[in-house]
C-alpha cells in the first residue's frame, strides 16, 4: 500500500510539473468580455516571398522592391480587437524584418509594425521603441495585440504589456508573417503558430 501511494505521489508530481512547464496558449491578454472570431485571410506573396502553411520566408537577400511572405486578414471598423500569435525565428541572415502588422486601410499605410533585428531586438517600426529582446533565433515568442479602434493599439511581449500607441479611428487589419522593412533584408525564416483572434 505505502508503496502505491508513493507511486501515484511521484505521478502527481510529474503531471504537475509537465503543466507547469506547458505554455500556455489560447489566452487573451486583458480578459473579459471576448468573443472568438475566425476572420477570413488571403496569402501574400511578392519578391522572394514564400508561403507554406504558417511558415514565412524570404529567400533572397535583396534590400529594395516588395519582398514579403504573409497572411492579410479581413478588415474591420470600430470596437476593440485582439490578436494573438507565437512565433520562432527559424533563421535570420538579414535584419529588420516585419513580423506582424496592423495596417489602416483607411490612411493606406502600415499603422503598426512589430519587426526583429539581427540578435533578436524586437521593436516598433513607426517611432523605434525596443519592445523586447526576445526575438533570438529559435526563441518561441508570444505576441498579442489589442487594439481599441479611435482609442489605443497595445502589445504584450509574452503577456507583459511592452508598446501602447494612440489609435485614430478608421479601417484596420491584421497582417503577420516575414517582410522586408525598408532598412532590412533577407534572408528569413518565420515559424507562426497557435493564431487566435477575439472581439468585444
Amino acid at each position: 500500500m505505502l508503496t502505491r501511494i508513493r507511486a501515484l505521489t511521484m505521478t502527481g508530481a510529474v503531471c504537475a510539473s509537465l503543466l507547469a512547464a506547458t505554455p500556455t496558449a489560447f489566452a487573451e491578454v486583458e480578459p473579459g468580455g471576448w468573443t472568438s472570431v475566425s476572420p477570413t485571410y488571403t496569402v501574400q506573396e511578392r519578391g522572394c516571398g514564400q508561403v507554406d502553411g504558417l511558415t514565412f520566408q524570404l529567400t533572397c537577400s535583396t534590400a529594395g522592391g516588395d519582398q514579403r511572405a504573409e497572411r492579410r486578414y479581413a478588415t474591420y471598423t470600430g470596437g476593440t480587437r485582439q490578436f494573438e500569435g507565437y512565433f520562432r525565428i527559424s533563421s535570420l541572415s538579414g535584419t529588420r524584418i516585419s513580423l506582424k502588422q496592423t495596417f489602416n486601410e483607411s490612411a493606406a499605410g502600415p499603422y503598426f509594425m512589430l519587426a526583429a533585428e539581427r540578435g533578436g531586438r524586437l521593436y516598433a517600426v513607426h517611432g523605434g521603441d525596443t519592445l523586447s529582446n526576445a526575438g533570438t533565433v529559435g526563441a518561441t515568442v508570444r505576441v498579442n495585440t489589442v487594439h481599441q479602434v479611435g482609442t489605443s493599439h497595445r502589445t504584450y511581449i509574452n503577456g507583459s504589456l511592452k508598446h501602447t500607441y494612440a489609435s485614430p479611428g478608421g479601417s484596420f487589419y491584421d497582417k503577420f508573417g516575414a517582410y522586408r522593412t525598408s532598412s532590412g533584408n533577407g534572408p528569413a525564416t518565420v515559424v507562426w503558430s497557435n493564431v487566435h483572434f477575439w472581439r468585444k
